[in-house]
């Protein structure tokens, strides 16, 4: 009779570690018994993620060499992995290449920030401010970042409604604002469903991160009025890189009243941009 052998192994999955424990054995899967010593985490935002670790260990085979019997009976049922939360379908694009402005329909984003934004006080807050803060906290604390969070409210443009800015303070805080921004949107996104989900209505709230957006959207608005100047002078259209649909319709916006251009978004998806065309072709 041979003895038994075990093997550890991870993956992203139980299947996955499964398998690959498999071929460290080099065995097939009825003649092993699986034991899960730790379920799979996506973490939050991917900070805290962990892999799936099982251990594989081989069958001792009966005296009379029965054949193996099928793998639903031999090996250890598996548990289910948990259902993931359902989430909304995304909205179908349009199809276009060219808009005049975009006006958030391929983004969930307020308004933009200013960076001269009042502080409150909490007597001040209103029911997005209170549910949005209280949310953004809680994340915080199961990401295990230590950090506060100041409430301003941002300045009215445009007719627009003065978005409430959530601002997170502390030390070494840019793993959550990431590259280009993109956990910084991430998290805003979570934030701002699970709070609109609790007062079942959109909440009107930004989230940043010692200033980030701020300081971004005031480089953006220099980058638009010196990129349409550079449109008039040289009489062609001048292409921006591409942006989110929140940096870009800082970009329509900051313009919107220049009458000697025009601004418009082209491309699609990720590589879609802002262009500035003059109105006055030389």
């Amino acid at each position: 009779m041979s003895e038994t052998r075990s093997v550890e192994t991870t993956g992203a999955d139980i299947e996955t570690a499964i398998e690959q424990g498999l071929k460290d054995l080099g065995v097939s899967r009825e003649s092993v018994i699986v034991e899960i010593l730790e379920e799979p985490s996506r973490g939050l935002l991917g900070i805290g993620a962990r892999q799936a670790r099982i251990r594989l260990t081989t069958a001792a085979p009966a005296r009379d060499s029965v054949p193996a019997a099928p793998a639903a009976q031999a090996a250890s049922p598996v548990p289910p992995r948990p259902a993931a939360p359902e989430q909304p379908a995304p909205r179908a694009e349009r199809p276009r290449t060219v808009q005049s402005e975009d006006n958030g329909d391929d983004g969930d984003e307020a308004a933009p920030i200013s960076v001269h934004m009042t502080p409150v006080s909490e007597d001040e807050l209103d029911d997005d401010a209170r549910v949005g803060m209280a949310t953004l906290q809680e994340l915080l604390e199961k990401m295990e970042v230590e950090a506060t969070v100041a409430v301003y409210r941002a300045e009215a443009e445009h007719g627009e409604q003065a978005p409430w800015v959530l601002q997170i303070q502390g030390d070494d805080l840019g793993t959550l604002i990431g590259r280009r921004g993109e956990t910084l949107t991430a998290l805003q996104y979570i934030t701002r469903l699970i709070a609109s989900r609790e007062l079942q209505r959109r909440t009107n709230i930004v989230i940043d991160v010692e200033g980030y957006k701020a300081r971004r959207e005031e480089m953006l608005r220099r980058l638009a009025q010196r990129m349409a100047q550079q449109a008039m002078e040289l009489g062609r259209t001048v292409a921006l890189e591409p942006m989110p649909p929140y940096e870009r319709r800082i970009v329509h916006l900051e313009l919107r009243g220049n009458p000697d251009v025009t601004t418009q978004s082209v491309g699609e998806g990720d590589h879609r941009k802002v262009t500035i065309v003059p109105n006055k072709r030389r």
